[in-house]
Parts: C-alpha cells; sequence; structure tokens
C-alpha cells in the first residue's frame, strides 16, 4: 500500500491561512444571521434528497473451461494447451429461480462471445394457472457438458435481480491433472484477490481472465509472496479483450513462491478469474483446483467446508521431500503497512479444536504466511480468522496420505455471510456435502432442494449452534428426480456455508464457498439544486 506524502505548509502561510479562515468564519456568520430575518427567496430553497431506484441488472455468472497441461511455452506468456485426457469431463450444473408465481426470467448458458450453448428459460414467460402468488419454481441446467469458458445469464424480472447461480466441475481419473476441480460461475467485478498459488517445481499456476463484456478489460496484477510484494515486469496493463479469455503462467512473473497471492484489479470492462493450479510430484499426480476469489480484504475471514484427514497419516506423508504442502495450511496475506496479530480458531462438530502450534500467529505486512492445521482431529470445520488490521485468507485442504499414489488438492476461499435465498447448484456424481459454520450463539439455516424437474422441494431446518460446524450429505434423488441445487437461507447469528465435493474410493476434493444472494432493487440519493 502506498501513502501519499503530507505537504508541510511554512509558517507564515499558516497563520495567513487560519486569519482568513476566521474572517471567512466571521463573515459566514453575518449572512445566516442576515438570513434568519430576511424572506428566503423561493428558488434558493434547498430541496431534501430523495431516494430514486435504480434498475436492476441482469445476473451473470462466467464459468471457465476445462483444466488442461501446459504444452511447453516459455514462462510468461499465453500457454498452448495439450489435448485433454481420455477420461476428463467438463460440464456446468446451474439453476435459476422465478419470480413469485413461477415466471422463470430470460436465461442461458453460452460461450463469452454471446453465441449460444444452451437455453434455460425463454424470456417473456408466463405464470402458470395453477401457480399461487407466492409459488416459485426454477430453471436447471444438469451437467451440461462444456469444452471452454461460459455465461451463466438471467434477464431481471420487475426490477429485481434474479436469483442464479452456476458451478463448472472437471474431473479426470488419467494423466497428470487426476483428481476433481470445481468453480463457482462468478460474476464479473473490477477488483479480486486469488490466494492459494504456487510456483515452485512441480507447481503449476495459470491465471485465466476472462471479459465477458463489451468493453475492453485493463489488468494489472499486485503479486504477495512469502518474503514480500513482488515487483513483476509484464502485471501491469493486461489486455483482455470483450468476449475472450486471457492466461498468464504465473511463473513467468513470480518465480519459486511457496505462496502466492494475486490482487486482480481491471480499467473498464470488469472480469472474472480464476487460478488453474495442479501439481506434479516427481511422476506422482499430486492434484488439481480452481483457486477463485475470496473475500476482499477485512479484519475477519471465514472459511467453512476445511475437511481435515487423520493427523497421524498427514505427519507421515508431509516428512518426505517434495510433500510439505500436501497438508492442510491456512494462507493469510496481509497487504497493507502494518503486521497482523491473528487470532486463528477451528470450529468442529463438537465445538473448537485447539491447534497445537497456538492459535495466534503474526502475519508480516505485505507479505504471505502460512500456518499449518495439522494435529486436529480429523473431521469437518469452520476456520475463524480475525485481526486488529485488513488481511486476505484462504484455507488449502489436501487427500491423500501415501506418497507414492494419486492424492488431490482444493483451496477454501473466504466466504460471505448467509442471507437470504442463496443458490447453492450441486454438480452430478460423488459425495455432495453441504457444510454450515456458525461463530457465535445459534443460527436456523433452512435448505430445499432443487430438483432436475424444475420444482423446488420443501425445506428442511437445521439448528446450528455457535462455536460448531454442521454437515449435510447430499441425496442423489428426490422422489426420483435428481438434486441439482438447493435454495439455502439463514437466520439469528452470523453463518456461513459451503459445498464440498468428494468421490469415494478416490482422493477428489473440491470445496465452493456460497455465492452471495441477489440483492434487492437498490436505491440511490439523488439532490436537485442548482
Amino acid at each position: 500500500m502506498h501513502k501519499d506524502a503530507a505537504r508541510r505548509t511554512p509558517r507564515k502561510e499558516m497563520l495567513a491561512g487560519l486569519v482568513s479562515a476566521v474572517a471567512l468564519v466571521a463573515a459566514a456568520g453575518a449572512v445566516l444571521a442576515a438570513a434568519a430575518v430576511a424572506p428566503q427567496p423561493a428558488g434558493s430553497r434547498s430541496i431534501p434528497a430523495v431516494l430514486a431506484a435504480v434498475p436492476a441488472g441482469a445476473s451473470a455468472g462466467v464459468c471457465p473451461g476445462p483444466a488442461r497441461l501446459l504444452e511447453g511455452t516459455e514462462a510468461g506468456t499465453d500457454p498452448q494447451f495439450s489435448p485433454k485426457s481420455a477420461t476428463a469431463r467438463s460440464a456446468v450444473t446451474g439453476a435459476v429461480l422465478s419470480a413469485p408465481g413461477g415466471v422463470l426470467p430470460g436465461s442461458r448458458l453460452s460461450a463469452l462471445d454471446g453465441t449460444a450453448a444452451v437455453e434455460i428459460a425463454k424470456e417473456g414467460g408466463q405464470p402458470s394457472q395453477a401457480a399461487g402468488p407466492q409459488d416459485l419454481s426454477a430453471g436447471v441446467l444438469a451437467g451440461h457438458s462444456v469444452d471452454g469458458a461460459t455465461l451463466l445469464s438471467a434477464q431481471s424480472q420487475a426490477d429485481q435481480k434474479p436469483s442464479a447461480a452456476g458451478v463448472m466441475k472437471f474431473s479426470a481419473t488419467d494423466g497428470d491433472l487426476q483428481g476433481s476441480a470445481a468453480s463457482n460461475c462468478q460474476p464479473p467485478a473490477n477488483d479480486l484477490w486469488l490466494a492459494g498459488a504456487s510456483t515452485t517445481v512441480g507447481r503449476t499456476s495459470v491465471l485465466v481472465l476472462s471479459n465477458a463484456s463489451s468493453t475492453p478489460a485493463t489488468v494489472s496484477l499486485e503479486l504477495f509472496g512469502g518474503k514480500g510484494q513482488l515487483q513483476a515486469p509484464g502485471s501491469r496493463g493486461l489486455l483482455v479483450a470483450p468476449g475472450s479469455t486471457r492466461s498468464i503462467v504465473l511463473a513467468g512473473l513470480a518465480p519459486g513462491e511457496a505462496q502466492l497471492t494475486v490482487h486482480v484489479r481491471s480499467a473498464g470492462g470488469p472480469v472474472a478469474a480464476v487460478i488453474q493450479q495442479s501439481v506434479l510430484r516427481g511422476l506422482t499426480p499430486g492434484g488439481v483446483d480452481f483457486i477463485g476469489p475470496g473475500a476482499a480484504p477485512a479484519a475477519r475471514q471465514v472459511m467453512t467446508g476445511v475437511d481435515i484427514q487423520d493427523a497421524g497419516g498427514i505427519s507421515a506423508v508431509t516428512g518426505k521431500s517434495g510433500f510439505s504442502d500436501a497438508g492442510p495450511a491456512l494462507a493469510i496475506t496481509v497487504p497493507g503497512p502494518s503486521d497482523a496479530v491473528v487470532e486463528v480458531k477451528l470450529f468442529g462438530r463438537d465445538g473448537q479444536k485447539a491447534l497445537p502450534g497456538g492459535g495466534v500467529v503474526t502475519a508480516k505486512a505485505g507479505a504471505v504466511t502460512e500456518i499449518s492445521l495439522a494435529g486436529v482431529p480429523a473431521g469437518h470445520y469452520t476456520v475463524s480468522t480475525s485481526s486488529d488490521v485488513s488481511f486476505v485468507a484462504a484455507t488449502r485442504v489436501t487427500r491423500g496420505v501415501t506418497s507414492d499414489k494419486t492424492s488431490d488438492v482444493a483451496w477454501a476461499a473466504s466466504g460471505v455471510r448467509l442471507g437470504s435465498q442463496h443458490v447453492v447448484p450441486v454438480p452430478q456424481g460423488g459425495n455432495r456435502i453441504l457444510v454450515f459454520g456458525v461463530l457465535e450463539n445459534r443460527a436456523t439455516i433452512s435448505y430445499a432442494a432443487i430438483t432436475s424437474d424444475g420444482k423446488i422441494r420443501a425445506a428442511a431446518t437445521a439448528d446450528v449452534a455457535g462455536g460448531t460446524t454442521t454437515s449435510i450429505k447430499v441425496p442423489e434423488k428426490v422422489e426420483e428426480s435428481d438434486v441439482v441445487a438447493y435454495v439455502v437461507s439463514a437466520s439469528g447469528d452470523a453463518a456461513y456455508g459451503a459445498l464440498l465435493l468428494e468421490q469415494e474410493g478416490r482422493e477428489d476434493v473440491s470445496i465452493l464457498a456460497f455465492m452471495s444472494a441477489a440483492t434487492g432493487q437498490e436505491k440511490v440519493p439523488v439532490t436537485l439544486g442548482y
């Protein structure tokens, strides 16, 4: 962070300024006194600010394309990709909620350049005659195969932004990218933070920038490593054309960094950003992941859906050469000029669990600090971090405790506090687990399944005590219809949610923090005058 240098005013100029200020205050007082006794002209009367409604915009989420291997290009350039493995599959799953009365917004999945791939619901639909005014339905996209970046969009209705969300899931059982990776279809933005990249030997991190708008985007990157902020030539003024994707090999900008956080800032068109990261330990695949943006710098960051394996197995594998990053860890990035004293708490099913190394760590200013989470009992956790200064956080989760077998890795990004009507897509296949964490007191969470027939099923509720984490396994079907998504709402104290994806019989793992719920119609103050 940069501070503007304060200008020093000479003593004589300062005194002259003070005298002038006193004279101005005295003159203003005289004017106010005269105004109090003189009638005020009608044309000079102040008009109170009114709140003007801002038209709601469409919902848009950019889904990344499939994970692919790099094909021997020079570091720092846009890479050419090798063909996918024989078993690789990439698919987008999504859901769009209707307005009251069952009218679905016009919605579709398309390529970034606007070419339609599949229509979810036609624009200008009519409510069902059998639907009541409060009845809701859903448009669903159940595992649509994709071979590139896509855009999930839904039009606004009655000046309300629609509730819609999508997830892209990649999986492979052969090749160097064995494992699974999933990413939320994220709304484009002009300021994004991504934590958890690595550019050491055997680790490949590729930043993928997508511009789904009609305006060119000029992107600049700020890079933070273990020893401080990095000045990298070629990290500024990156042009991303409308309707296109650009990939940057991070090893060309910041080689040899065990922990790397990327701050993406875009001028012009907003962008979506994701880091495709893969690990190869010798000839053994160590996993693949899509690192998505987390919450902006703040004094508290919360990550849930953190699945920690047996402490003994983790200790055995991480003690071997090349496997130091095969265990769970927390990455803290402090972008400001002051060190952060960070308090770390882990909340499991039965309450808070103590970290072997203690729960208070000093994170250096302008750098990334890694904190091991190994040593706690196996289970699902919510990681709560707080400090006296703003910071960014993400948590690494690994699966596999045998050094000669394929393993997988996933990063849990910091999430948002749950509110009302979050749409949570659940990709097909494997174990799908809704994980909820509550920090203090209690929260009540309702979750209603959306099935492939477009029905929103009856909601169930979970009463979650403060300082605990609750896990709910998603069923494959409800009344013979596949479960495609959930509608989640929370009330009470602060609650957080994530979707944990795993595969029975394999070490695959992915973690997706819930996306923000759709906001209602916004209003801004407008002052009239001349």
